[in-house]
């Protein structure tokens, strides 16, 4: 029976079919397009395998199109590259067949035929095509059942998945990117390799991997793909810190608990109000100091006291070692982690608006994400406790925006500058600068005076003569 599956309805597949019968070639739409076809997934990123030259097939598509988009070559590959004007972007590469040696990530490939570039696909829901050719436009290819497991949400690799896997290992990531995004399940011999075939994921770069693993946290619920790479062992090699997370220890009967899986919850507390990758990461990394901070105490039970100053200072070693950016992104995520606990402790009812201004000064524009991460590290079973936290958050919420609406702290300047004060005073830089500005800043974030200039100035003039400073001029 034919599935019921058909191209949409634009220029450019009619385009590479006229373009392929002028060239007396074959043409397939294969992958990734035809799995989301299917699925009803939208896509413009289109891959089309010819029996023949890629590049030479991708030049005479761009002659044909109206808009003649210029041609991106990858010689190297054999593959070549066009945008149409809408958006759509079509990749071209000649049908092949690969090989690999046992120590190389690189595979050794040759000309082939659609049966040999079929073979090298993943998996089986990635390894249909639709043929673009006269007297069969239209019809599926599906060589491996990949409608089959499509239907079952089901993965598995089109040949044995020990070779699959061993050829390229980032397949292995892959794997469990789709079965996150996808929502499907790995099928058990496909599962069974991963963990076989783990240690191989050493010879791919620590790019791609992190690349993947992006695409897992991104995904709907990243839970899941979290406990599949726990599960077949790769989370040990391309993440052991966080791996350090999981277990329980008892002490007297009391236990703490497991930080791996409450991590996993509070990440996909986050995936539910959020698509930041950074505040996502902010949830991964927010205890992840607590191995190395736990304690037991007699009178109070575990302990993890200052894991949040601890994780904060470890995030940039981290972010190095998966080479994520170092950049605005690394020092907001660290900045969430250091602050994790403070909207904890401004859920009384007597929480001061002093208390609330530094929170506002230290958090800056990252206070909205800040308290998505606090809400999101409530993870108690106790459904009445969960309630009545996040009711005590919506009090420090609504304290948050009376006291911005009031004194404008977010991200907010001291009107009286270094400059200022040695300028003031005659004097070049100091420790004096120093005290001076945090005296001046500390008097506003305490509410003892306004931030405006008249306030903050005889303030300073004040705090300067305690110091023994003549001011050389006024302003």
């Amino acid at each position: 029976m034919t599935p019921d599956i058909s191209l949409p309805d634009h220029p450019v597949f009619a385009v590479v079919a006229q373009a392929a019968r002028e060239l007396n070639t074959e043409a397939y739409v294969i992958g990734g397009f035809v799995r989301d076809l299917v699925l009803k997934r939208p896509s413009k990123d289109i891959d089309v395998v010819c029996i023949g030259s890629g590049i030479a097939l991708a030049e005479k598509v761009a002659a044909q199109l109206l808009n003649k988009p210029k041609v991106t070559v990858f010689k190297n590959f054999g593959t070549a590259m066009l945008k149409t004007n809408d958006g759509w972007e079509v990749e071209f590469v000649g049908a092949r067949k690969e090989s690999y040696r046992s120590e190389s990530r690189k595979p050794e490939v040759e000309q082939g035929t659609l049966e040999d570039d079929l073979n090298r696909r993943d998996f089986t829901i990635n390894a249909m095509g639709i043929s673009l050719n006269e007297g069969s436009f239209g019809e599926l290819i599906d060589r491996f059942e990949g409608m089959k497991d499509l239907r079952r949400k089901n993965l598995k690799t089109p040949l044995e998945p020990g070779i699959t896997f061993s050829d390229d290992p980032l397949r292995m990531m892959r794997a469990i990117r789709f079965a996150s995004q996808l929502n499907f399940d790995i099928d058990p011999d496909t599962f069974d390799a991963i963990g076989e075939n783990k240690e191989r994921i050493k010879i791919v770069s620590q790019e791609r991997i992190t690349d993947e693993l992006n695409k897992i946290i991104l995904s709907k619920t990243p839970s899941y793909g979290f406990k599949l790479l726990f599960q077949t062992g790769l989370l040990h090699l391309i993440f052991p810190k966080m791996v350090k997370l999981h277990g329980v220890e008892t002490i007297n009967k009391n236990s703490h608990k497991d930080n791996f899986y409450h991590t996993l919850q509070v990440l996909d507390n986050v995936a539910e109000v959020s698509d930041d990758l950074w505040l996502r990461w902010a949830a991964i990394l927010h205890d992840i100091a607590k191995p190395e901070t736990k304690r037991y105490n007699e009178k109070v039970g575990w302990t993890f006291h200052g894991h949040e100053d601890r994780g904060a200072r470890q995030v940039p070693k981290i972010f190095g070692d998966l080479k994520l950016p170092l950049n605005e992104h690394m020092k907001q995520v660290q900045k969430l982690v250091r602050l994790h606990l403070r909207p904890i402790a401004l859920v009384k009812e007597t929480v001061t608006d002093s208390a609330i201004r530094r929170l506002l000064f230290e958090a800056g524009d990252d206070i909205d994400l800040l308290m998505q991460l606090c809400k999101a590290d409530i993870t108690s079973k106790n459904h009445d406790k969960v309630k009545r936290y996040l009711q005590n958050f919506e009090r420090v919420e609504a304290k948050l925006k009376e006291v911005e609406e009031k004194d404008s702290l977010r991200n907010f300047q001291p009107v009286i500058t270094g400059d200022l004060i040695m300028q003031t005073f005659g004097i070049s830089p100091s420790k004096e600068v120093g005290v001076l500005k945090n005296a001046i800043t500390e008097a506003i974030l305490e509410g003892e005076i306004r931030n405006e200039y008249e306030e903050a100035f005889a303030l300073l003039l004040e705090k300067g003569k305690k110091l023994g400073l003549t001011p050389v001029t006024s302003y």
